[in-house]
This record gives structure tokens, sequence and C-alpha cells, in this order.
């Protein structure tokens, strides 16, 4: 009997999944070929959420088989129904004879017409994708029957934490179909970056001046839904002296934030511009809490604090992040305050920065995070999708 060969489709190269894929090649049998729509990633780009041209300074190609299907859409972009269109595609998969298909999310146009080529073809799909209603309310009828009929096409769906299961739930996906496969970075690169980070986090806290203090860290796009506005209320509101907040990243209210923090110049609040996937193990080495404040539903999951945690440094959440229920456990592996309580955060950091002074509190929860944070690897990602492949071809 032939082995199963997979086709995976996504949008474009990840810093996330491309360590994902390179890993499954190096350490299962799968055989796969994975096919992007677009070069964003690959090449210098303008990301209008953080204001900033970059191109992600780790290797996203090599060691896995993939190849680039032609765009041709008037207006390339990986944030449109309309941004991506590769008539190609059907021609590329019909090559490799894949025995089934994955994709990774619905919302382009490429992606809802190879469903229904697929379909028609009784080639098995498989879905992956992060949603979740946390924040939302119910969803509307039309909508919850629009993602019945969607999420009916597909032979098996992997879910990546509880809150993206309970929203398949909603959405009509039998129990039987779905399968854990958790989101997860590249561990293997914040380990091995770890002393290196280390040493770059005590020159950078001895050059800002945060020696002995607790520091709290945001990483990531200065927008208005990850509300780092809150977070800088919130710290300022609490008058430590012992404590200093630093904003790693860039973003449309970052001139704000800095205007906010010089009206208040007792605070310890510095600004760090945005830093490339190699820089990001000494940010994360610097803290001693990450701080992911977002609210609603833009934070399907949260892989900065998978990142942190890598590297044992536990979590200030908001009860509307995705990652939430499985990594942020109160008062274990971090923090949670509710994100329609507006005094909920202030009282949830003090907290934190009173339990990280303490020795004993802060080894244990180093620890606690260590051990949840290792059932959140490639290993697992890879057993879910491997036994969602062998239902769907069963």
């Amino acid at each position: 009997m032939n082995e199963p060969r997979l086709t995976i489709v996504l949008s474009h190269p990840t810093q996330y999944y491309s360590p994902w894929f390179r890993w499954l090649r190096t350490n299962t049998n799968l055989t796969f070929r994975v096919f992007y729509l677009s070069d964003f990633g690959l090449r210098s780009t303008v990301d209008e959420k953080f204001g900033h041209t970059f191109a992600w300074d780790i290797d996203l190609t090599s060691g896995y088989d993939w190849e680039q299907v032609p765009n041709r859409a008037a207006q390339p972009d990986t944030l449109r129904y309309d941004g991506l269109k590769n008539p190609e595609i059907f021609e590329r998969v019909s090559r490799y004879a894949p025995s089934a298909v994955l994709l990774f999310g619905y919302k382009y146009h490429t992606h809802l017409r190879l469903i229904a080529w697929c379909r028609l073809r009784r080639i098995p799909l498989l879905f992956r994708g992060d949603s979740h209603v946390i924040g939302r309310g119910r969803l509307p009828s039309k909508t919850r029957w629009a993602l019945r009929l969607l999420y009916a096409q597909f032979a098996a769906i992997t879910y990546v934490g509880q809150a993206n299961h309970d929203y398949f739930r909603l959405c009509g996906a039998p129990q039987r179909k779905l399968f854990f496969a958790p989101h997860a970075v590249d561990a293997a690169r914040f380990t091995a970056a770890a002393p290196v980070a280390q040493a770059e986090a005590r020159d950078l806290r001895e050059k800002i001046g945060l020696i002995g203090k607790i520091v709290v860290l945001f990483a990531g796009k200065l927008i208005p839904s990850k509300q780092p506005e809150a977070l800088l209320d919130a710290f300022i509101g609490l008058d430590d002296p012992n404590a200093a907040l630093v904003f790693v990243g860039d973003g449309p209210v970052k001139s704000d934030l800095r205007a906010r923090a010089q009206r208040s110049p007792q605070a310890q609040v510095h600004f760090l511009p945005f830093a490339n996937q190699s820089e990001m193990p000494s940010r994360y080495a610097l803290a001693d809490l990450l701080a992911l404040p977002s609210r609603g539903a833009y934070e399907t999951w949260g892989l900065a604090v998978n990142e942190a945690m890598h590297l044992g440094v536990p979590a200030l959440v908001s009860d509307h992040v995705g990652c939430q229920r499985d990594l942020v456990e109160d008062g274990k592996t971090g923090w949670v305050f509710s994100a329609e309580d507006p005094g909920s955060l202030r009282s949830k950091l003090r907290e934190a920065l009173s339990a990280l002074r303490q020795p004993a509190q802060a080894s244990a929860l180093r620890d606690h995070v260590h051990d949840r944070i290792a059932h959140f690897t490639y290993a697992q990602t890879s057993a879910g999708l491997q036994a969602a492949l062998a239902y769907a071809l069963h």
C-alpha cells in the first residue's frame, strides 16, 4: 500500500509554521509538500500594523518540500479575500497527486475554490485554524449556519487549544472529527539561544537601567486591540519604584504611549524598537513577566506566550486571549485578568509584581511554566496532525 501524500496549502511562509514543517520532515515519515500562495515574509514588506518594513531574519524555506504558486490578484494582499488568487494551484496540486489536502484558513478566494475542487474530486480535506468566540458574544445565526456548512466539507479538523475546540463544536463539527494539534513554536531555537539570550539581556538591563527591577515586557504590535495603553495606565497607576515596563515593537499608538509615559516621569517605562526573530530570545530573557492584555476576538492565540514560556517567563493575559485556558493558569503559570473589568488589569499586575519579588514564588512559577509548555511542542502538534490524517483516510 502506498504511503499517503499530504498537500499543505497556506497563504505565505511564517516564522511559526516553517520550522514546524522542517521538524515534520526530519522527525516523522510523513510525505508532504507545502504550497505557498504568496511570497509575503520572504521579501522585505511593509506591515501596516507594525508601521515597519521588514523581512524575517530566520530561515523559512529550507529542510522541507515546498513551492510558490503565482498570485494573480490585482492587489496582492494576505489580509483581504481577493488578495490571493492562484489559478495554477489546481494543476500543481493535481500533479502532486495527494492523498489529502490540509488547508490553513478559508478566508481567501483561492481557499474556497480549492475546497470545491477537492470535494468534486473526492480528495479528503483537513482544516487548521485557531478562531474562537471569546469576546464576540453569540455568533449570528446566519454566520453559524454558513460555518456549519463550511466545516462539514472537511474530513478532519485540528484544533489548537480549548477555546478553538469550543468554536469548532459551536460551528457543528462533530467531536470525532476533532484532533488536538496544539499551537507551538520552535522550542529548540529558544532553548539553544537561552545562554546567549540571558547574557544579552543582562547587558541590556544594565544599559537602560533595569538592574534590580522587576521587568514587565510587552512585545508585539502597538495597536489598540492589544491594549498597550491600558497596560501603561495600569503600570503607572501602581506607582511601583521597583518595577519597569518595557515595550518592544512598533505601531500606530507608539507616539501616544511615549507621550503618556513622559507625563509620568516617575514611572520607569522604556521603548525598544521592533525586534526580528533572531533578537526575540534576548527580549524575552529581559523579562520577569510577559504582558498580553489583548481584548476582543483579535488575539486568537498569542504565540508570544509560548515563546516566553520556553525561557521560563510567566505571562499576564486577559481572559480574551486564545491561549489563556491552555497555558496561563492564574497564580501558577501566570495571571489572568478580566477584559471587561477596568480595575482587574491593575489588580492582577500588582499581584504578579508582589509574587515575583519573592524568590521562592518566582522559582515555583518558572518550574510550572516549563512543565506546562513541555506539552505544547512540535511533537504534540505533529501527532495530532497525523491522527487527523489517518482518520480522514480511514
